[in-house]
């Protein structure tokens, strides 16, 4: 009789496999998401280990310090990471950034930021993990955002970021598939810390996105990453579905919905403090 463990999960009712002995790896654990996440994993009985640049100390699981836009710091990172969970079954890529990054502007620091993080560092970090991924016949998450399919105004970077992620998504899904799940997950607007940036500089898209409740994000999380047969692309809410759907099929559409709510914002004052607003503000000023 074989002494090996059996890695197979217990199938559960719902369609969801059994989170008991889970090896779950996430970036960006210490922020909003990843933590919510990384305890509800917990408490089903996952075995989960967080990356994240500035661990707090107090997460609920072990969380390594790994800046993932270094390609030495994501390797001895994650071997940490792979050594302490003794294997991987579902790597959650969670970690990113926003901020202001108008389209019409050439791309600076920030912008190069932003991709550096919510791209890059994803496929770092996924890199780093095929190897431990084939050989559990594990499952690849990635946080994406409604921003990938609906892009809002004065945010080009955070847009075009997380496009790309699904774009290497689905890359990497055609790559592994015989081995590797990969699901990328579309939130749309979570109070959290990555918005501060935005609204310091005056570009709040408060009026234009609307914020969802964090454990709504959660659930679709865990649907991503325990559902008996992977996803291709998981939702976070009924206006976010719908949302996709027509993006993915009325791009035109839904073009002109977003324009009409960026000029009722512009002409009601919303950025009249924004410096990097000023060309769009007097665009639609002159059409007045």
């Amino acid at each position: 009789m074989s002494t090996t463990p059996d890695r197979r999960p217990r199938l559960l009712g719902r369609g969801l496999r059994d989170a008991a002995g889970q090896r779950i790896l996430i970036t960006g654990a210490s922020g909003t998401i990843g933590r919510a996440l990384g305890e509800r994993l917990v408490r089903q009985g996952a075995i989960v280990v967080g990356l994240d640049l500035a661990p707090t100390g107090d997460e609920p699981f072990e969380t390594i310090a790994c800046d993932i836009t270094d390609d030495a710091a994501v390797e001895e990172g994650v071997g940490k990471a792979l050594a302490a969970l003794g294997g991987l079954d579902v790597l959650v890529n969670n970690a990113g950034i926003g901020g202001p990054a108008p389209a019409e502007l050439a791309p600076g620091a920030e912008v190069r930021r932003q991709l550096e993080i919510n791209l890059l560092g994803a496929w770092r970090v996924t890199a780093a993990c095929v190897p431990a991924l084939v050989a559990a016949r594990g499952r690849v998450v990635m946080v994406a955002s409604r921003m990938a399919v609906l892009q809002l105004p004065l945010a080009a970077a955070y847009g075009a970021s997380k496009r790309a992620m699904v774009a290497y998504a689905d890359a990497l899904r055609i790559e592994l598939g015989t081995h590797v799940g990969v699901t990328c997950v579309y939130p749309s607007a979570v109070r959290s810390p990555i918005h501060d940036s935005t609204a310091a500089a005056g570009l709040s898209l408060e009026g234009m996105s609307t914020y969802e409740p964090l454990e709504g994000v959660v659930d679709a999380l865990v649907l991503a990453a325990l559902a008996r047969r992977p996803r291709r692309d998981v939702t976070t809410t009924r206006k976010g579905a719908l949302e996709f759907f027509l993006s993915r099929h009325l791009p035109a559409l839904t073009d002109r919905v977003v324009g009409r709510t960026l000029a009722s914002r512009v002409l009601s004052g919303a950025f009249q403090d924004a410096d990097l607003a000023a060309g769009v503000i007097e665009r639609h000023e002159a059409d007045r």
